[in-house]
């Protein structure tokens, strides 16, 4: 019998291999193989909620910001990253399946996954403002300084224009010459898009312009920290602008981790 996980933006097999599917052949230039891979430093281990299945996360304005997933627990949330004390969250109606989520010019955007729908909150109250639409499925979402940026499981990246609503570029994501697929989580960092690959223990680290993969952040000695059920994967990037800090968790962790990318491929 065959057994179907279904999951946030995508259903996959029970064993199949989800990592090599993650990058299908495709024309492009370029050699995959050059495309370095960077180790981390796990610097500090920050409490987390063990069922809170993430699906967006944000460090914004000295405290963590998350949007989780499942029909009928979704939630938007704000903590203290230091306690994982919840300071407050609301709940999505049952039919809706958080997603990614940005906070741009002081407003909280979250995306929902197959119903094509995101919701705008005011990020002070958590009080809905708006809803917007989009065509595709909804994964992960971050911005740069002019615009939305939304993943949807291709390849591909959609620039969103936060006053339309309306797509404005189509980046598509390689690394060498095959499509990287299944971008999930998010985050703009220092000019470039960094995101989580379903079912992987990398990250991408995205040029914006050209759609090439820069560097793989190779995470798999955080992932085996703790042992985690199949859909329990790496999943939710925050970085803290004013001082510099990067952090990673995933869906139902019971930690989120401040991390340090190697400079280097042969920095241990």
């Amino acid at each position: 019998m065959t057994v179907a996980f279904t999951h946030a933006g995508c259903v996959t097999t029970q064993g199949k291999s989800p990592e090599p599917s993650a990058v299908s052949p495709a024309k492009a230039s370029g050699n995959p193989q050059a495309v370095p891979v960077l180790g981390v430093q796990v610097i500090k281990s920050y409490p987390h909620d063990p069922h809170a299945f993430t699906q967006g996360l944000e460090y914004y304005d000295g405290y963590l910001y998350e949007s989780t997933g499942r029909s009928g627990q979704s939630t938007l949330r704000r903590s203290i990253l230091e306690t994982g004390t919840i300071l407050k969250s609301v709940s999505l109606p049952p039919q809706y399946f958080g997603e990614g989520l940005t906070i741009f010019r002081g407003k909280i955007y979250q995306l929902t996954w197959l119903s094509k729908m995101g919701f705008i909150y005011d990020v002070r109250t958590f009080r809905q403002v708006a809803e917007f639409h989009y065509e595709s499925e909804g994964w992960g979402l971050t911005h740069d300084e002019a615009s939305l940026i939304l993943s949807d499981g291709s390849n591909k990246l959609q620039f969103i224009d936060p006053t339309s609503f309306k797509v404005t570029r189509t980046l598509e994501v390689y690394a060498g010459n095959e499509a990287v697929t299944n971008l999930n989580e998010l985050e703009y960092m220092n000019g470039e898009i960094l995101a989580n690959v379903w079912h992987s223990s990398r990250i991408a680290r995205i040029d914006p312009r050209s759609g090439q993969v820069l560097a793989w952040i190779d995470l798999s000695s955080v992932v085996t920290r703790t042992k985690h059920e199949p859909e329990e994967v790496l999943n939710g990037i925050a970085y803290d602008t004013k001082r510099r800090r990067l952090f990673v968790t995933g869906k139902d962790w019971a930690e989120i981790l401040e991390i340090k990318i190697a400079a280097s491929p042969n920095e241990r």
